[in-house]
């Protein structure tokens, strides 16, 4: 996190960076388009005869695009923070890049499909292994079945201070709920008491 003042003496706001991440069409490139206050910069491609046998798409079978780098955006939570939100690729194939992106994050958000549950657990394990702070946000997606979400954490296998909570990638009042959610919860983790992210 980093602050300061502009040049006319008015307090800057923290700029804090957030990470998204999942597995492959678990909705981390429609969280961060949704929320972002700005156009978001996306890496995706076309998925290719190249990807069959490599990529698992079973229950996501109509999605034709991957992020192969990661996505992009930005939003202003009140007067007193700029949240920088990074998603991550979801393929085993573009891990490497997760360490160069993780860097400096204050936390993450655990996307998670409840028809391919399994593929959080790589996301999971990640930001334990860092001791990264993060959340499990469920994608409520159409057809799926609606676990509660203490059978979520158990699924997972979470410790008990990791908060679940459903939202919907595509609105954005929810995707701020998370975000905030997400924040709350990170710093309370490194017992800093700012005061309380708003959105605007």
């Amino acid at each position: 996190m980093d602050s300061g003042r502009s040049r006319r003496g008015r307090r800057m706001p923290t700029a804090i960076k957030i990470l998204i991440a999942g597995g492959f069409g678990v909705g981390k490139t429609t969280m961060v388009g949704t929320v972002s206050e700005t156009k978001p910069l996306r890496t995706e491609e076309v998925l290719t005869d190249q990807g069959v046998g490599v990529d698992d798409i079973s229950g996501v079978e109509a999605k034709n695009t991957t992020t192969v780098a990661m996505d992009f955006g930005r939003i202003t939570m009140g007067e007193e923070f700029v949240l920088y939100l990074f998603g991550t690729p979801g393929q085993e194939r573009f891990w490497f890049v997760w360490d160069e992106v993780a860097l400096g994050a204050l936390g993450a958000v655990v996307l998670a499909d409840t028809r391919r549950l399994a593929d959080c657990f790589p996301s999971v394990d990640y930001f334990e292994r860092r001791g990264t702070p993060f959340i499990v946000a469920v994608n409520c997606f159409e057809g799926a079945r609606q676990y509660e979400l203490d059978e979520v954490k158990l699924a997972l296998n979470l410790p008990p201070n990791v908060p679940v909570m459903l939202c919907d990638a595509r609105d954005r009042e929810s995707c701020k709920d998370v975000l905030i959610k997400l924040v709350r919860h990170a710093m309370g983790m490194r017992g800093t008491r700012p005061k309380e992210p708003s959105p605007t």
